[in-house]
């Protein structure tokens, strides 16, 4: 059941062809640095594919660059260089964050200049049937001849009217009339049969969408913000090209706030991704993030970022317990299976219900203590660790969390090291054990000390430039 924008409803999962999900999620406009507002709404949706893949699924996913824009235009001009250098830079840039991230590629990563030839064809057939129109500065659609203008975002057209911040231009029918093509006479431009220009910017998704996906979309998403009027203009292009709904399901992510204010550079609270990849990690971060639903809003702070490292420490240690396990005599292997079969069943119920994720870590964190106490009580051995291994394998999956491997090499050398703390802890050393503890700390390593022996795991860091 996934909650539904366009019906304000939840609605069960019903893809045109079985078995198979094809989902757009409008992309970057790439003229600057990809923020945490960003990686809040890719990660979401790269949940969101992970849990339809988890349930058999074969998702089909376009996400797209928007590489032509007043901002690129703009920033570019700043810097001296082409919007096309600017594009590839932070194309590039938005590309390393994804895998530092462990975001399931797309399929396809359309490109705005790459369809400009397929957007004049759509903007000619609109205005063939009458829903554009052409003047002096561009060409429009009418949102009059679209009856069901304001689906999405719930209002009538007189009430966007009222409400809107639009471009003043006295040559436009109405003020909520979208461009489809602006005349520019300064590059980037682009040839048309009315005059050298550049695409508007909804259109611009609309034909990346219809052309690498079917007429009708399963899922359109992206981030609250895009509601209106980005959405609500995409489809009514889409559907007075085609006269077939544009998306069955429109999913929004909430909109991320930093210390109760929006983020922006002119409010010196502008975060990177990579910077806080770089501080606390690709996992902690994506645990800040599903520790929040996806369609609510998120207020960013020390408080939910230290739950996130608290969290991540409490799961890798406990994935780390999964391989030191002793050869306890009774395995305990039914109630193991009972227990991790009850939490797939809450997991699954949790993530069916619109990907309750807030609910499902609480859910991934009853395992996670669970091994923590079998690893402490000594009851950990090789046939129920492998049953845990197996439940927090795949709730990892879905989450997207990876962790760190090692070696042969490394393993004994670490085991080497391990094994010289624990003789100087027990000749009461203690200034050599801390200094080797040190050490481990610093090549990532940490040590868990039980009365009978000590296990150690490599934490999984990444450091962009």
């Amino acid at each position: 059941m996934i909650y539904n924008t366009l019906t304000r409803k939840k609605e069960p999962l019903q893809p045109l062809e079985d078995n198979i999900v094809r989902m757009y999620v409008c992309g970057v406009t790439v003229y600057d640095s990809t923020h945490i507002g960003h990686a809040r709404t890719y990660v979401s949706f790269d949940i969101i594919k992970r849990y339809l893949i988890y349930k058999g699924y074969r998702v089909f996913h376009v996400q797209n660059f928007t590489d032509v824009d007043d901002k690129i235009i703009n920033r570019a001009s700043m810097l001296n260089i082409s919007t096309k250098e600017l594009a590839e830079r932070y194309i590039k840039d938005f590309m390393e964050v994804s895998e530092a991230l462990n975001l399931l590629p797309a399929d396809h990563y359309p490109r705005a200049t790459e369809y400009i030839p397929k957007m004049i064809e759509f903007i000619g057939t609109l205005l063939e049937r009458g829903y554009a129109y052409v003047t002096e500065t561009g060409i429009y659609f009418d949102v009059s001849k679209f009856n069901e203008y304001g689906k999405l975002s719930h209002y009538s057209i007189e009430q966007l009217q009222a409400g809107a911040r639009v471009e003043v231009d006295p040559t436009k029918r109405n003020p909520l009339d979208f461009a489809l093509w602006k005349f520019f006479k300064n590059e980037p431009k682009w040839g048309s049969p009315w005059g050298e220009g550049r695409p508007g910017w909804h259109i611009e998704c609309s034909t990346m969408a219809l052309t690498e996906l079917k007429e009708t979309l399963d899922i359109h998403g992206g981030g609250s913000d895009l509601i209106f009027p980005h959405h609500e203009n995409e489809i009514a292009q889409s559907e007075a090209l085609t006269g077939k709904p544009f998306a069955k399901i429109w999913m929004h992510t909430g909109l991320l706030t930093v210390k109760g204010e929006r983020m922006g550079k002119s409010l010196g609270n502008f975060i990177p991704v990579r910077e806080m990849i770089n501080r606390i990690g690709p996992n902690a971060l994506r645990l800040m993030f599903i520790g929040s639903h996806y369609r609510s809003p998120l207020d960013f702070d020390d408080n939910v970022v230290r739950n996130a490292i608290d969290n991540l420490k409490l799961i890798e240690s406990a994935f780390a317990e999964l391989n030191f396990f002793n050869q306890h005599e009774d395995n305990f292997v039914d109630e193991v299976k009972h227990f991790c079969r009850n939490i797939i069943e809450e997991f699954e119920r949790a993530m069916d219900d619109d990907f309750k994720t807030p609910i499902a870590l609480s859910t991934f964190m009853k395992l996670v203590k669970e091994i923590h106490k079998y690893a402490a009580e000594g009851k950990l051995n090789k046939e129920n660790s492998k049953i845990f291994k197996d439940t927090f394998e795949k709730i990892s999956y879905v989450f997207g969390l990876k962790f760190a491997s090692v070696s042969e090499d490394e393993a004994n050398a670490i085991e080497e090291l391990v094994r010289k703390r624990n003789e100087f802890r027990k000749g009461r050393n203690f200034k050599e054990a801390d200094a080797i503890r040190e050490r481990l700390k610093e090549n990532n390593i940490e040590l868990i000390d039980y009365l009978d022996r000590t296990i150690w795991y490599k934490k999984y860091v990444i450091k962009l430039n």
